[in-house]
């Protein structure tokens, strides 16, 4: 299939001419008024974009769907596709609610790889601040939502619990009374499963995914042994691959993906009294570590706080460039790839506080900066540039402001 590139988008006075090409298709009143119903009922009642939701009366929107082709009628497949590259994921509920084709082009991830190969990406933070709730946050149009709750065993809310975005999916690591499990939230369909075991289970690892893949490295094991090792995770097979290990073992680290490779920062050394300031580069193209000693800024102000008290470490990557937040000293510092450096920049916002780093999340959202939690709940963001983080408060609410888990999911 020919999909037209960004570089060579439609002009303004031709989609113009489809735009209203597709008002033409609910031309009718009275289609109109029903389309315009199911959509405000939509609006109204479904978190996510492309889901069954059950209107009350026992129907589901699946069902209201309706049977006409748009995706070949009219406009043709290939261009109605790339209008739907074009708008805000947050538009494929109104849009999946129009016929089953886009709804099983929506569902079935199909458009999400499209996007993905277009350089099409959006990213929406999610978090959770009690053990079996989730919620996500669009900074675009400043939306909350609820994912369905979690169903899992009371040793699950109680066990160490990591989480990972990937893909379309949400990935939660814990472990329940008899072993380790993932939960896996899938966006496409807004529902939980259990996701398939890495090959060596593990907890307070490092992992950052970049697209469609995603790295785990290192953490302990159930026998509470520190690793090295290394694992791959595919979201579109659903597979796991063993790398490589590491130089060195390590847990609670942190990890993210700078220039196309895979980084591994700080943590903890097997000795589990040793705080690591290396870091260790691995290069997806020739499955190769490489170590970069002092890579990690020392802590500074949290001396008397044992290495297993104090958080992993924050940090974060816009645009190929490296950040972390020392919460010792409130202060976000930039990292010198050239010089092995780090470099102070400014403070945190006033309300990002944190008990030991622990509470508190510090991420990358496209081309933002972003703190989450603190006194309250709340979202400050900052568009690095040469100049001093000015942090601008995205949104807050009136909930339990203490963040167990954050991850960003682009698609």
């Amino acid at each position: 299939m020919d999909i037209p590139s960004n570089n060579h988008q439609l002009d303004v006075e031709e989609k113009q001419v489809m735009s209203k090409k597709l008002e033409k298709q609910v031309d009718d009143p009275k289609e109109e008024e029903k389309s315009k119903n199911e959509e405000e009922d939509m609006q109204n009642n479904a978190t996510f974009p492309v889901h069954s939701i059950d209107n009350g009366n026992g129907k589901r929107y699946a069902n209201m769907v309706s049977d006409s082709n748009l995706l070949s009628d009219h406009l043709g497949r290939d261009i109605s596709i790339h209008c739907l590259l074009q708008l805000s994921r947050s538009d494929y509920g109104s849009i999946a609610a129009l016929n089953k084709s886009f709804r099983s082009l929506i569902r079935s991830g199909e458009l999400y790889k499209l996007r993905r190969k277009a350089g099409i990406v959006e990213h929406w933070v999610y978090f959770s601040s009690e053990a079996l709730e989730w919620e996500a946050f669009d900074p675009n149009r400043n939306r909350w939502m609820h994912l369905p709750i979690m169903t899992c065993d009371q040793c699950f809310t109680l066990s160490d619990r990591e989480s990972l975005a990937v893909g379309t999916e949400l990935l939660v690591f814990g472990k329940e009374l008899m072993a380790p499990i993932i939960h896996k939230y899938n966006f496409l369909t807004n529902m939980w499963s259990v996701g398939k075991m890495m090959n060596t289970p593990r907890c307070l690892f490092g992992s950052a995914s970049l697209g469609e893949i995603a790295i785990l490295a290192g953490g302990c094991d159930p026998r509470g042994s520190i690793l090295s090792s290394a694992e791959l995770y595919n979201a579109d097979t659903g597979n796991w691959e063993t790398l490589p290990n590491m130089n060195k073992a390590r847990k609670m680290c942190s990890s993210v993906f700078m220039d196309g490779k895979f980084y591994v920062l700080g943590g903890i050394a097997a000795d589990k009294k040793t705080q690591l300031t290396c870091g260790e580069e691995f290069d997806i193209k020739n499955k190769k570590w490489r170590e970069i000693p002092n890579m990690l800024p020392v802590r500074t102000g949290v001396s008397e706080t044992p290495p297993s008290f104090g958080s992993p470490p924050l940090i974060a990557v816009v645009k190929n460039v490296l950040y972390a937040a020392d919460y010792g000293k409130q202060e976000v510092k930039k990292y010198d790839k050239d010089n092995n450096y780090w470099v102070i920049i400014g403070s945190f916002p006033e309300q990002a506080t944190s008990v030991n780093g622990w509470g508190l999340a510090f991420r990358s959202c496209g081309d933002k900066l972003l703190f989450l939690g603190g006194r309250t709940m709340e979202i400050n963001a900052w568009i690095p540039n040469e100049g001093e983080p000015q942090w601008n408060r995205l949104a807050g609410k009136q909930s339990g402001s203490y963040v167990r888990n954050c991850t960003v999911m682009g698609c």
